[in-house]
Parts: C-alpha cells; structure tokens; sequence
C-alpha cells in the first residue's frame, strides 16, 4: 500500500541532498561577501540558477519518461548521445563528483586528521560511496531517510545562530550586475545539468512505489518543489551569513572555502570548523551518491546493457579517486569554460521542452539549440585566452553580463518558428 506523503518528503528530502553538494554550500556566502547589502538580489539571482533550474530540468525530463536522451533526441540521436555524455562526464568523474571528494578531504578529513594523505582520503571516500551506489534502488530512501535530517539540522544550526548573533555589519559593496553575475554565480552548483541526468533516478524511484503517468508527474513536481523550498532557505541563509563578513574581509582577499570556515569559527568558536567539516562531509557524500547512482544508470542505458551498473560505478569512482587528487582550487578553475558552454544548452533544451507549442517542433528545437551551443563557444573563447572572438563577443547585446547566447538564440527560435508555420500553412493550402 501506498504512503503518498511519507514517499514524497523521502523523494523530496533526497532530491534537496542529491542537488546539494560542495559547491551549493561554498559559492553562497562568498557571494553575499562581495555584494554586502545587496545580499537580497543575490539570493534571489543564485536561487533561480541553483534551484529553479534545476526544477524545471527534471519536470522537462520527467515529460520524456526521465530520459534525458529522449529529450535531446529532438535535436538528433547523435546530439543526444554527445551531449548526454558531455553533461555525464562533467557532472561526473570529470568535474562534480571529484570536487564532492576532494571538499571533503580539505574540509572535513584533513582538519581532524591531518595524517591521512589525499590518495587515501580518495579511496576510503569512494568504496563508502559504493557501499550506496550499489544497492541503487534503496539509495534514494537511505539518502532521504538519514542523511538528509542530520545535513539540515548542522546547516540550521549555522544559519539560526548566524542571525541571532551577526558576526558583522553589513556594508554596501557598491556591486553592479548583481542579478546576472548571481545567476552565472549559480552555473557553478552544476545542478540545472545533474537535474537532467537525476531525473532518471527520481522517475524510477517513483516507479517503484507505484508511481506512473500523472500520478508520477505530481509526485515529481511536489517533490521537487519541497527540494526548490530547501535550498532556497539554505541559500539565502548562507548568503546572508556572507554578508555580514562585508566589513570583516575584502573581496579576492580570502578564498571560498576560508571564508566558511571563518564564519563557522566565528560563530560556533573553536568547534565552527568542526561542524562546517561535518555539513560539507554529508553535503558532498550525499550528491557523489546520487551522481555515481545516475552516471552508472546512464552508462548501462546507452550501451543497451553491455556496460553493468556495477562495472560504471567503479570505473567512475576510479576515475574520480585520480581527478579528486587535483584539489578542489583546480578542479573549479576547469569547470568555469566547460559550464559556460554546457548550461546554455541545457537552459535552452529545457524551456523549449516545458513549452507546449515549441516541444514537439524539432526545427525550431534543433536551430535553436545550436545557436546557443555555437554562441555559448564563441563567448567562452576569450576567457580561455583565445583573443579572435573577443571583438565578436563585445558586440553580442548582454555579453557583458555573461549572456551573449541569449539574444541570438531567441531571434533563431522565433525566425525559426515563423518560418515553420508558414510552411505548414503553405503544404496546408496545398492539400
């Protein structure tokens, strides 16, 4: 017998600790540092970046059965299968679940037990990952069940006692853009890319408790909204908690993960590290967990069986145990060109999908996926130190806000659209 609301604070408790990892709990409060007082535009910025997109990923592959590849098989098969596996090995053993392991091992093992080289941190950090991944159908309710509880419970600790006792004024850092740099800010949690890859995770779970066609799709939306309302208050709350060190540190003058660290310490005193080691050890476990779950599904999916769940996930958590080893400093410096070409992409396939009169029209989808794969290029090449573009990219109407793509995609898809219905009013006539 069915237990609608205990499954959905299960699926919607593990959905809120799969999208929260490393970076969820790192970039918020360096973010409210360098606005200050405009910590409240910024939440609302890295909110819909780090949580809303996210959402609609998923209900967009939840309208495709979970299956990200059946979405992006609207482009083409091949766009689907290089793609899938461009966003994989990004959220995967290339980016996310290497950063989960090396987080933990500079924040949670390295303060308490300074002997423990990074290697070994790496190996012990993936075999308990894979005493989860393993047992893939139970994953979700363990994740739920336990440790989504204690990783709240440690980051409302923070929070509330934050706002209680401010650890600093705060002061107005004259930022500008501070909406879309938020938003960019954002790209930086990967979520809106895991969302399309957890979506398989979440459908099959809800499958097996009995959860299928519109019963499924409400399930996934109330889940996911309990899941949206969590890293909300968790965001804002470390965003906050960031603003009040303003008037304490400067901008570039402390890192990211310091900058936590201090607002533990000067919170909780001595035991501040000791707590933020905990809540970044469950935060990063719980995400590695749901990543390896998801990548082992998908690698066994497109190879129609030849690749075994258990056979991916060890691969991926080798592959993972030599990246980890690079630290988290390097591992995010390679991250920021990959995102900033993946998530236009994935931004435009996903609202196109959630649109009714444009889902099913595959010119429309196809032209303008690849106006925002091309521009998204194009605009990443300066920062990768490749000079050509730059004189290109200044003249892109929002290029200097980080959004380049967006224009251009949007005179494609509606030229595109026109165009279309003009044809079919034609072969219309015609008959």
């Amino acid at each position: 017998m069915k237990n609608s609301r205990k499954d959905l604070f299960v699926i919607g408790f593990a959905l809120f600790a799969m999208f929260f990892g490393a970076g969820n709990l790192i970039f918020p409060p360096y973010l409210g540092n360098m606005v200050g007082s405009k910590f409240a535009m910024a939440t609302i910025g890295f909110v819909i970046a780090g949580a809303g997109m996210p959402f609609l990923s998923i209900l967009a592959c939840s309208k495709t059965n979970g299956n990200f590849e059946d979405m992006a098989g609207k482009v083409s098969r091949r766009f689907a299968i290089i793609c899938s596996v461009a966003i994989f090995l990004a959220i995967g053993p290339m980016l996310a679940i290497p950063r989960t392991a090396a987080t933990t091992h500079e924040l949670t093992i390295q303060p308490l037990f300074p002997f423990i080289p990074s290697f070994l941190s790496m190996i012990l950090y993936f075999a308990l990952n894979l005493c989860f991944v393993l047992r893939p159908s139970k994953a979700i309710d363990y994740i739920g069940k336990f440790l989504t509880p204690a990783l709240l419970i440690t980051l409302m600790l923070l929070i509330i006692k934050g706002i209680i006792s401010p650890i600093g004024e705060i002061v107005d850092r004259n930022a500008t853009s501070v909406f879309s740099s938020s938003l960019i800010e954002g790209y930086q949690t990967m979520d809106a890319l895991a969302g399309l890859m957890f979506a398989t995770v979440v459908t099959n779970s809800l499958k097996e408790k009995g959860y299928t066609g519109k019963d499924g799709t409400i399930m996934t939306i109330k889940a996911g909204l309990i899941a949206i309302i969590g890293l909300a208050l968790v965001y804002g709350g470390l965003t906050y908690l960031g603003a009040q060190t303003s008037s304490i540190y400067s901008s570039g003058d402390i890192s990211k993960t310091a900058l936590l660290l201090q607002i533990s310490e000067r919170t909780f005193g001595k035991y501040g590290s000791t707590l933020v080691g905990i809540a970044m050890g469950l935060a990063c476990f719980t995400t590695s967990v749901g990543l390896i779950t998801a990548g082992s599904t998908f690698f066994r999916d497109i190879s129609n069986g030849k690749l075994s769940y258990n056979m991916n996930a060890i691969i991926i958590s080798l592959a993972s145990i030599i990246i980890g080893t690079f630290g988290v400093d390097e591992i995010v410096k390679i991250s920021v060109p990959i995102l900033s070409i993946l998530y236009p992409v994935a931004i435009t396939l996903t609202l196109i999908t959630l649109t009714k009169n444009l889902s099913h029209n595959k010119v429309v989808i196809k032209n303008a996926v690849y106006t925002s794969l091309f521009f998204s290029i194009i605009e990443t090449l300066p920062s990768m130190g490749i000079d050509f573009a730059k004189s290109f990219v200044e003249i892109l109407p929002l290029s200097k806000l980080g959004f380049g793509w967006v224009i251009p995609t949007v005179l494609v898809l509606v030229i595109s659209l026109i165009f279309s219905r003009k044809q079919q009013l034609s072969l219309t006539e015609n008959i």
